[in-house]
């Protein structure tokens, strides 16, 4: 049987190979947190695969050996409630494009159970501080737990509207309609944000969204670049959305690849919705 710490290298250098990583610190992180520290006790319900229609397939491992998550699946944090530990090879992607280096301050929203707050935080290193929210007040206590002995890690309970301090990278790890004020003026110059823009079917009660992840880089107060870094599935933010915007949101998707893959900045300035406006709102617009 392969020694635990072998097989946790495996799985991050399989990561860095299909992910096609550039960062060795990442994938290094990846190779040093124990996944299984972030998950409640096995056997786990794990996904490789899903039908975001609302059919998705699932299995159970057959024990507790913690080999069985150094893999490319989702594992339930909650099958009740149908709630994953996200895919390593999809967040892998989303932290390699915030270029994570020693010292550097990092809030992610969303935390789960605190794995990709760890890795992150293995990123940044003692010197570095991540703060990181979680809606839900059960996962965000045991997130603190998971995290306790990673004293530049703070982990709290609330939905990230309202954060303090100023950070170098941001990594939303579930589906808004818009970037928030908030985290777009937290952003230090040169910091970069992850936020997945999601549209879902409002009248079904979807908690799965369909959109595009964005990268945001802050070049200085006024001046934001964007590009659209994948197409995305994923869970509904739980009070960070807009109705309004999600119409507009569905819309501007229908207008395929050829429409969101000229999105090149994120204004904050008011001005009038133009041709070359992908997404326009109030507060902010994605254009070309």
């Amino acid at each position: 049987m392969m020694d635990l710490n072998l097989r946790r290298r495996f799985f991050a250098e399989e990561l860095e190979a299909v992910g096609k990583l550039e960062s060795s610190t990442l994938v290094d992180a990846f190779a040093a947190v124990p996944r299984e520290q972030f998950l409640r006790p096995g056997p786990w319900t794990v996904m490789a695969d899903v039908d975001f229609t609302g059919l998705s397939r699932t299995r159970s491992t057959p024990d507790a050996d913690p080999a069985r998550v150094y893999h490319n699946i989702s594992v339930a944090i909650d099958p009740a409630r149908h709630l994953f530990n996200g895919q390593p090879g999809t967040l892998a992607v989303w932290i390699d494009a915030l270029g994570l280096e020693a010292g550097g301050r990092v809030l992610h929203v969303g935390c789960g159970l605190g794995y990709y707050t760890a890795v992150m935080a293995q990123c940044v290193g003692s010197s570095g501080r991540v703060v990181a929210f979680e809606v839900d007040e059960t996962l965000a206590n045991e997130a603190r737990q998971n995290l306790a002995s990673r004293a530049w890690v703070d982990a709290r309970h609330g939905d990230a509207s309202v954060v303090d301090g100023s950070f170098d990278a941001i990594l939303v790890n579930a589906g808004v309609t818009h970037p928030l004020d908030t985290w777009l003026d937290a952003l230090n110059d040169g910091g970069r944000m992850i936020v997945p823009l999601t549209s879902t079917m409002v009248a079904m009660g979807s908690t799965i969204g369909k959109g595009l992840v964005v990268v945001v880089t802050k070049q200085t107060t006024t001046n934001f670049t964007a590009r659209i870094l994948t197409v995305v599935a994923v869970y509904s933010a739980v009070g960070l959305r807009d109705d309004a915007m999600n119409d507009r949101l569905g819309k501007a998707m229908m207008g395929g690849p050829m429409k969101w893959g000229s999105v090149r900045r994120l204004r904050r300035d008011q001005h009038e919705e133009a041709p070359e406006c992908w997404l326009h709102g109030k507060a902010f617009c994605l254009t070309g």
